[in-house]
């Protein structure tokens, strides 16, 4: 070959509009933070505007690649398997989707809260460029790019959390997220220098080809990277024992980024586990899939069992109680991904399903619960009692998706994505997954019902304990309204989201 013919097969074409998503999220940050400067203060808001725009565009650009699989920045040089580090397919599309309309969500949550005195640039710089990192993650297929993505979706996260200047409890929630996910960062990196060390490539498919032949002197290497690898992701998930940094974090942020983390954060870790596990290790799934059974049920068991605690007493905040419900529905979440190690990467769907109905509903809870904090700053439990009688809309709209995260009747999205969660783990042969996870079911019913119940509950004591009503910001308004509408949507035609679960998203 001649050095004109080596040189040229070096060149990579790009594909503009596979990358186009989070390259239009990132250049939109970019916009904003300069925009800031130029900007006076009393038209900051155009900032915000600005932001929902970009992610409402973003999200238009999905739509061109919906039919295509698509990938870019490939291995030029002659390779067995195909190896390419950015793959836009069906599995990416539909969690940028999520992702994206999960911060379109959260900007409009911020516009409405004007609780919190936050500078206007930087705040929306840190939420676009955690939400392009984020859509970055789910098309990445090599380890390096896997691990940018998910540092460029965290850092930015650490510094939403803390960024209430003055607050003590909004800064020691950042320095326990902050602590624990560069804990988390340095443990996925060292997990990865092995892998590459015992089969020196770093795309997930070529991985995935020379995990199973590894040289016998570096079988002990590959396999610590292969659990190291796994555990960094854990601690992204929130998975139990890594969970602990969740319900203080979640209390100290900025109610919209607590909704942020909720649902766009742990999407990434999910995504990243999923994409290590499926499509990087499935040499190793004999080890995987039972480790992540065991981490499945007791991240359900302990997440359920700490919110059962917080309806005992009126001190607990509603956060709290969503923090470690969050915590809980990751144990559901891990459970098609462990049943993979089983029955094929088919499973896989299921959490996807899942993971729809969660950050639909999720985020709706969160919407309603930063409406009620502009008038009951401490948002108690308690305070919600009576809701009905002072605003019946938000109050049944609230009662819509509690019901739907307890997976009941008329939430029936909610239904049908945890009986198909539950038939991944049976297909598995993981029936006593299966039975645990029945029990935690069952355990969620009750905190989820005792606060649906407490809104249409007569207030006790004297008028004021009742919810005042106040009329909503637009912003807020609209984000209530459009997770109860897809809400609805998928309750009307869940056939939308579980059509993931019936099928290979690989």
């Amino acid at each position: 070959m001649t050095a004109t013919a080596a040189a040229a097969s070096l060149v990579q074409s790009v594909d503009w509009l596979a990358i186009a998503p989070p390259t239009l999220t990132a250049a939109v940050a970019l916009a904003v933070l300069v925009a800031d400067l130029f900007v006076p203060e009393a038209r900051k808001q155009l900032l915000g505007w600005t932001s929902v725009a970009g992610l409402a565009a973003a999200l238009a650009l999905l739509a061109p690649l919906r039919d295509g699989d698509r990938s870019t920045f490939c291995l030029t040089a002659d390779t067995q398997v195909r190896a390419c580090s950015y793959t836009a397919d069906h599995f990416t599309l539909v969690i940028q989707f999520l992702v994206l309309g999960g911060a379109l969500v959260t900007a409009l949550l911020s516009l409405a809260d004007t609780r919190d005195k936050l500078p206007a640039g930087e705040y929306w710089f840190l939420l676009l460029s955690s939400a392009a990192g984020a859509a970055l993650l789910p098309a990445s297929r090599d380890l390096a790019t896997l691990v940018v993505a998910l540092e460029v979706a965290s850092l930015p996260a650490f510094a939403l959390v803390g960024l209430r200047r003055g607050d003590r409890m909004s800064s020691e929630s950042a320095l326990k997220f902050f602590l624990s996910s560069v804990t988390a960062t340095a443990v996925t990196l060292l997990g990865v220098s092995f892998v590459y060390a015992a089969t020196g490539t770093l795309h997930l498919t070529e991985v995935a080809q020379r995990l199973g032949d590894v040289p016998d002197q570096l079988q002990v290497l590959a396999q610590a990277g292969v659990a190291l690898t796994l555990v960094g992701f854990a601690f992204k998930t929130a998975a139990v024992p890594f969970h602990f940094w969740v319900p203080d974090t979640y209390v100290g942020a900025p109610l919209p980024v607590a909704a942020y983390l909720s649902v766009v954060g742990k999407a990434v870790g999910f995504t990243g586990l999923i994409l290590v596990t499926v499509v990087a290790f499935p040499t190793y799934a004999d080890v995987w899939g039972p480790a992540l059974a065991v981490l499945a049920a007791l991240t359900m068991t302990v997440g359920n069992v700490a919110a059962l605690r917080q309806v005992s007493t009126r001190a607990w905040s509603a956060v709290r109680l969503l923090a470690w419900s969050s915590v809980a529905q990751a144990g559901y979440l891990l459970v098609p991904i462990a049943a993979a190690a089983y029955s094929g990467d088919d499973q896989i769907g299921a959490t996807v399903a899942y993971a729809l109905m969660y950050a639909v509903v999720n985020l709706g809870a969160f919407a309603v619960v930063t409406l009620a904090a502009r008038t009951r700053p401490e948002n108690r439990l308690a305070d919600y009692r009576g809701l009905y009688a002072s605003s019946p809309v938000t109050a049944l709209v609230l009662g819509f998706f509690l019901l739907n995260l307890a997976g009941l009747p008329p939430g029936i999205i909610g239904l049908f994505a945890k009986v198909t969660v539950f038939s991944a783990a049976v297909d598995a042969g993981l029936g006593w997954l299966a039975v645990i996870m029945g029990v935690n079911v069952v355990i969620g019913l009750y905190y989820y019902l005792r606060w649906t119940a407490l809104l249409f509950r007569a207030p006790v004591g004297a008028p004021e304990a009742a919810p005042t009503p106040q009329r909503a910001a637009a912003p807020i308004t609209l984000a209530i309204a459009l997770t109860a509408v897809a809400g609805v949507v998928l309750s009307g035609y869940p056939q939308f989201a579980l059509t993931f679960a019936a099928t290979s998203l690989f």
